[in-house]
């Protein structure tokens, strides 16, 4: 009997091993989670914080029995080490896992940035569901909240922190917000629009230390002082942010959403290739056979940039895990390759970006910009096919922009036509696809 072993109790996880169930109903399937909690998606996080969902609308997989039903074993336990030779992993509760196939999928983890002040109560990530209990507690309307980094993910916390009623500060280094994601004149735009919702962007900032105010303040200090506190209580403490710009905010409430990394630290000296993230080919497996990983913590070939990246989003991670999976199970399967998509939605403004939204060396451009509608579109060429793109307030051809970078859609005479107006996206791709087999994907961009 084979026992595959995964590490990562998330989607990757999960999609995995329902995978290997479905090819291998006799082998044994293990997953080891590092939190108690079912598995869950991160992803939902945000709407629980809103108020959307309660926590049960996090799990990924709703029947209190469906593992259990599917004879798939999940352990509690956090791997330290994996010894490739002896083809075992060492947990943190001191036991030893055999495996004769293993999945590596224990996503990202929280960059912890080197301020002062970071292990002082109302300092939290906003990573796990441990967190979200933490910040919900804190978040109470007109609480004082100020978020450390504007990315991706710090824009969808942003979202749920403003619906909860607080008074929203946002810090981000970039000269710009979503830097990773938009260029500065769609990052300034989505800041503009930020500030007319009512928060507060220092961009270009830094945060260099978080100290205790000494007294209670905001909503938080107010119901510490109803209740006739004596002192300031562990959870109405108020706190003092020093930003590099002089400026000192007060704050009920500091959340670090300054990025994430890779959860591989665990494979040092394992002999496993690791770069950013693990290194896989295109059946997801590692240098070692046998070995393989998915999801955040993969790095696999992107076709659209040539080259190997970690893209962490969960449309990623479920294909990945279910390619992986399918060569676990003997069934020699390859990755079309990696989806470079972001959609994001800021407070009501609707952001995308698709492939190399920055451009290649050698390549051409096309801009429209209209500041007064909040709209805001870039394409960008290599030879006659788009290879990335980005939009604000610009939903129209969502789908469109999608299918053609990811397609690499030759265009012909139709790219001279999209330099001079990007608009013309959907003729674009009805001209050009249909000839190169991307039709399929024209019925779907249409319903977009």
């Amino acid at each position: 009997m084979t026992h595959h072993l995964i590490l990562g109790a998330g989607p990757a996880g999960v999609i995995a091993a329902e995978t290997l169930r479905k090819h291998c109903p006799q082998d044994r399937i293990t997953i080891v989670g590092d939190e108690k909690e079912a598995p869950y998606s991160r992803m939902a996080i945000p709407y629980l914080l809103i108020g959307n969902v309660e926590e049960k609308g996090t799990w990924l997989r709703k029947g209190a029995n469906h593992f259990a039903d599917l004879r798939i074993d999940i352990m509690n336990a956090r791997a330290t080490q994996v010894d490739t030779v002896a083809r075992q992993v060492v947990l943190d509760n001191g036991q030893s896992l055999a495996f004769d196939k293993l999945l590596i999928a224990t996503g990202s983890q929280p960059v912890r940035p080197p301020i002062a002040g970071m292990d002082l109560p109302g300092v939290h990530p906003c990573w796990t569901l441990a967190d979200a209990r933490a910040i919900a507690a804190l978040a109470q309307p007109g609480a004082k909240v100020l978020q450390m980094g504007a990315g991706f993910i710090g824009c969808i916390i942003m979202e749920a922190l403003k619906q909860r009623g607080v008074e929203l500060s946002v810090v981000e280094m970039g000269d710009r917000m979503v830097p990773r994601m938009m260029g500065p004149m769609a990052g300034g735009m989505i800041r503009d629009w930020c500030e007319t919702k009512g928060v507060k962007v220092y961009v270009g900032t830094r945060v260099e230390s978080i100290e205790p105010a000494g007294t209670p303040s905001g909503i938080l200090g107010k119901l510490a002082s109803a209740i006739g506190l004596g002192g300031p209580a562990p959870t109405a403490q108020g706190l003092q942010v020093r930003l590099s710009n002089g400026q000192t905010v007060e704050a009920d409430l500091v959340i670090s959403a300054t990025g994430v990394r890779p959860a591989i630290g665990f494979l040092k000296d394992s002999g496993i290739t690791c770069l950013q993230g693990i290194l896989t080919d295109q059946c997801l497996q590692t240098n070692v056979p046998g070995i393989y990983a998915a999801g955040d913590c993969a790095e696999a070939f992107d076709k659209v940039s040539g080259q190997t990246i970690v893209s962490a989003i969960q449309p990623n991670a479920a294909e990945q895990a279910r390619v992986a999976a399918l060569n676990m199970a003997g069934q020699h399967t390859t990755l079309k390759g990696v989806t470079q998509i972001n959609v994001l939605d800021t407070l009501g403004l609707i952001s995308t970006s698709f492939g190399n939204w920055q451009g290649v060396e050698g390549g051409e451009q096309a801009q429209l910009t209209d500041r007064a509608a909040g709209k805001h579109l870039s394409l960008q060429f290599k030879d006659d096919v788009m290879v990335g793109c980005n939009s604000v307030g610009w939903t129209e051809h969502v789908g469109v922009m999608r299918g053609l970078v990811e397609g690499q859609v030759r265009l012909g005479d139709w790219k001279d036509r999209l330099m001079q107006d990007p608009t013309r996206l959907m003729d674009a791709y009805l001209a050009c696809a249909q000839g190169q087999g991307q039709w399929s994907g024209a019925a779907d961009a249409r319903r977009r």
